[in-house]
């Protein structure tokens, strides 16, 4: 009983200090840690929309270090690619997408996410091999009346995502 009263008083008090959200917490993905070589589904998670504005797009920059890139169809939101349209000679690097183009970009647009609403977008990617320590994954959010969020802030060689204004969002690398 006495952990229980310990254990509450401690949940209160992190209550009353309100919330510890880094700045990296704005957008994020459901995973947090990823190992090399290994095919994930990647869950974006959109909290709101912009300055109280709704949300009518999403663009994510798929970086190196995810390969086979493959989003998933949104009800209600037209889908798009943008592709280097490079031939790639690896399996590694080679996405699996219109003979071998690589996907750069993703977007999902004309749809409506209300600011008073949460809502996820989602694809797939291999991580390479040699990924390390972290992927950031830089995201565009577009909302009614032109307002753009750019998430797309990378902190530098040892920095952290907290001292960043507009942090994009990442995974770590199992190592």
């Amino acid at each position: 009983m006495k952990t229980l009263k310990t254990l509450a008083g401690a949940l209160l008090a992190t209550m009353a200090m309100g919330p510890a959200t880094p700045a990296s917490a704005h957008i994020t993905f459901e995973n947090k840690e990823v190992a090399p070589g290994a095919t994930v589904k990647f869950v974006l998670r959109l909290p709101h929309g912009c300055s109280g504005k709704a949300t009518t797009g999403v663009r994510i920059a798929i970086p190196a270090e995810l390969t086979s890139a493959k989003p998933q169809p949104k009800p209600g939101w037209t889908l798009a690619i943008v592709t280097d349209d490079v031939r790639k000679a690896s399996a590694e690097t080679t996405h699996a997408h219109g003979n071998g183009a690589t996907i750069k970009e993703i977007s999902w647009t004309g749809g409506t996410l209300e600011d008073a609403y949460y809502d996820e977008f989602v694809f797939r990617a291999t991580v390479s091999k040699t990924a390390a320590n972290a992927i950031f994954v830089p995201i565009v959010q577009e909302c009614k009346g032109g307002s753009v969020d750019r998430w797309i802030e990378i902190p530098a060689a040892g920095g952290v995502s907290d001292d960043l204004k507009y942090p994009a969002p990442s995974v770590r690398v199992q190592p």
